[in-house]
């Protein structure tokens, strides 16, 4: 399919001889060790370790903890850190001012930290929220830890001393904001939620940046990628994801919309192929999250998984997964590298999952998909000055591991007077398949768009995480819905035409203007939001009462459960092996007089598991709880369940809800794993697992 005569798939004539390229395993994590954000460049979230087992799983204890609530004020967001380990040391993040951090991996003993005061750089943020740290060596001695810091700087750090490289850019630190094809880039603008990836030399580096539900502006900062060099911080390249004239895509926005149009940057963690020498850019969606009339055309490369040399920054190939988005479904999870054999033909291929609840599987060498992609025709929308693309991408394979498009179907329905409710409820809005469009509020009697998953997922940072020697995929995801409504700007506030929210609810889900009955079930009255950035990367949305989403009948959500799943999904053949719910359901469910006797046993909390992979179990959390009341203190169960089965093999309590995605080594003879706990508002502490 083509619009503008561009096909969405355009890998490069040099890649006609890729017979002669060498098949490399993708295995994971290494010698015990965890170098990478996802484990290793790829993104696996693996590790062979087997010291804990199936056997002796249940004897898991608490040996150490550290403590983050005395690094800065305490944070209005969740720590979402997943340390990295390299010879007996653990390096990450903490506190508001994204200090990093080396403790001694056995003990928990702080060893040193960096702190880098930014005056009021660093306190007027794009981004609050951040995953970590990246690591480097020349296998002879030289090892580096790099950080971005919140008012976007790079900085390279001695991984022994944690002091400054000053032969690295300018005293030890590169300045980002520049090199952005915009006059001046005020503070705030633009940063970094997820760390750096370095590709043997290359330090590449993604942006997240202000958007939101309602901009005050279309113009904003892009998010270009950028590779520097690991010793020197020279900039190497840049790779514009919003195409200059000139360059492959440029056409895309019409109206020369590039000229103003930002975003598009890669909020979400990175993956790399090391041998290849490739790093994979999960790209966001650009300016105006619901509302697209500014921006006419297809957008390149917005939403589109794109494929770099990490040496040149050149494009390898790329594929969008969204065609002008109008949905806020940009790639919110880093890309999988995983091998896999398809009928008998080993195949380098990379999963990215999705908000929408897809799975998209390519030859990461060609890009070519491993099963048909479909460009099906899709709704359109009717608000003004809008244009939509007449086709959206669908795979053909593996399914939906989710609930996708909202009908009279989906809702609750655990007893004929629920189902009534639900049924009165959702005849406010507008129903239809996935890709149905937001509307104007009053559109053919209708208040908003009853949009599911959400536009927050589905899936979000989290991901998933892959069996490397399988090529089984685990996908935690959220049944999770909105009601999405566009609103006519006030031309003195913004000169967006159209920005999200209205009568129809906030567009950041919740209950119908005037409706009573908060996530708990409780007499609390919901009033729209007022955001103005996107806070998809952190969900801090799950903090403000304003935005709990799925308010149904007497408090309950709306839509049927389970509400928090894990689908474990085999690449080599496309299938779904198994599907189980993501713990139990909320107390506010289980105890509701509505439900008395009805089976709650597979609902699910409607939260993300943050998932890790060993060599003989899968391993995951309650994960942050949407609709948990206090807010953001959701459940604080840490599992291990059989890969196999799904069967779930053990239970323990940790001390607070996990917020980060777990992590294993070994280290003086015994396996840890450590994992981020805590909440929003509450403290957070890095808690590490043994056996006795």
């Amino acid at each position: 399919m083509a619009i503008n005569g561009l096909r969405w798939i355009v890998p490069l004539t040099v890649l006609q001889a890729v017979g002669t390229l060498p098949v490399c395993a993708q295995r994971g994590a290494q010698n015990g060790e965890w170098h990478f954000y996802g484990g290793d460049a790829g993104s696996t979230k693996y590790s062979a370790l087997d010291q804990i087992n199936a056997s002796n799983v249940k004897d898991l204890k608490i040996v150490w903890e550290w403590k983050a609530q005395n690094f800065g004020k305490r944070p209005d967001f969740n720590w979402e850190v997943t340390p990295l380990m390299a010879g007996g040391v653990l390096y990450f993040t903490a506190g508001t001012r994204r200090d990093a951090v080396a403790v001694d991996a056995v003990t928990g003993e702080t060893l040193w930290i960096y702190r880098l005061d930014e005056g009021p750089r660093g306190t007027v943020v794009a981004r609050v929220v951040n995953r970590g740290l990246a690591y480097w060596t020349d296998g002879k001695g030289d090892e580096r830890i790099l950080v971005i810091s919140p008012g976007y700087q790079l900085i390279e750090l001695n991984a022994k001393t944690g002091l400054p490289i000053t032969t690295f850019g300018t005293s030890g630190k590169v300045e980002l904001t520049e090199g952005l094809d915009r006059p001046a880039v005020k503070p705030g603008q633009i940063g970094a939620s997820s760390p750096a990836i370095i590709v043997k030399d290359t330090v590449v580096v993604g942006a997240a940046l202000l958007a939101g539900t309602a901009p005050t502006t279309k113009e904003n900062v892009p998010g270009y990628i950028r590779g520097f060099d690991v010793r020197t911080g020279k900039k190497i390249w840049t790779f514009k994801t919003i195409p200059r004239p000139g360059e492959f895509g440029n056409e895309t926005w019409e109206n020369d919309s590039w000229k103003y149009s930002g975003n598009t940057g890669a909020w979400a963690p990175l993956s790399a192929d090391e041998e290849l020498g490739y790093v994979y850019i999960p790209v966001e969606m650009p300016t105006g999250d619901f509302y697209g009339g500014n921006r006419p055309g297809a957008n390149l490369f917005s939403d589109s998984l794109v494929c770099l040399d990490a040496r040149t920054g050149k494009r390898v190939w790329h594929y969008q997964l969204v065609h002008h988005d109008v949905w806020d479904w940009d790639i919110a999870a880093p890309p999988i590298l995983v091998d896999i054999n398809k009928d008998g033909k080993k195949i380098k291929a990379v999963a990215q999952v999705t908000k929408q609840a897809f799975a998209f599987v390519f030859d990461r060498v060609t890009g070519q998909p491993v099963w048909p992609i479909e460009e099906r025709p899709v709704p359109q929308s009717d608000v003004p000055g809008e244009r939509t693309s007449p086709t959206q991408p669908f795979p053909t394979k593996p399914a939906a591991f989710d609930r996708q498009g909202s009908s009279p179907d989906v809702l609750i329905d655990f007893t004929p007077a629920l189902r009534q409710e639900a049924l009165k409820i959702a005849s406010q809005y507008k129903m239809g398949p996935l890709y149905s469009p937001p509307i104007v509020p009053d559109t053919d009697g209708k208040s908003a768009l009853f949009l599911l998953p959400a536009h927050v997922g589905g899936v979000n940072w989290p991901g998933g995480a892959v069996d490397a020697e399988t090529g089984v995929l685990y996908v935690a995801s959220v049944t999770q819905s909105e009601f999405l409504s566009v609103t006519k700007a006030d031309p003195k506030r913004s000169d967006m035409g159209y920005v999200g929210g209205g009568r129809g609810g906030p567009a950041r889900g919740g209950a119908p203007a005037g409706t009573t009955g908060n996530a708990n079930g409780g007499p609390a009255r919901i009033a729209p939001p007022t955001f103005s950035g996107n806070t998809d990367d952190s969900e801090s949305f799950a903090m403000r009462p304003a935005a709990r989403t799925n308010v149904g009948p007497q408090g309950l959500p709306l839509v049927k459960p389970p509400w928090g799943r894990i689908t474990a999904i085999d690449l080599n053949s496309g299938d779904h092996m198994w599907t189980i719910a993501n713990g139990d359901a909320p107390d506010y469910i289980k105890n509701h007089p509505a439900l008395k006797g009805i089976d709650l046993s597979n609902t699910g909390k409607p939260s993300r598991s943050l998932l890790m992979v060993t060599k003989s179990l899968l391993f995951g959390s309650d994960g942050n709880n949407l609709w948990a009341s206090p807010a953001g203190a959701g459940g604080n169960t840490f599992r291990a369940i059989d890969k196999k089965t799904g069967k779930v093999i053990h239970e323990m309590t940790l001390p607070a809800m996990t917020t980060g995605v777990p992590m294993t080594y070994m280290a003086d003879g015994r396996q840890f794993i450590v994992v981020a706990v805590g909440a929003a508002g509450f403290p957070a502490e890095l808690v590490a697992l043994a056996l006795p």
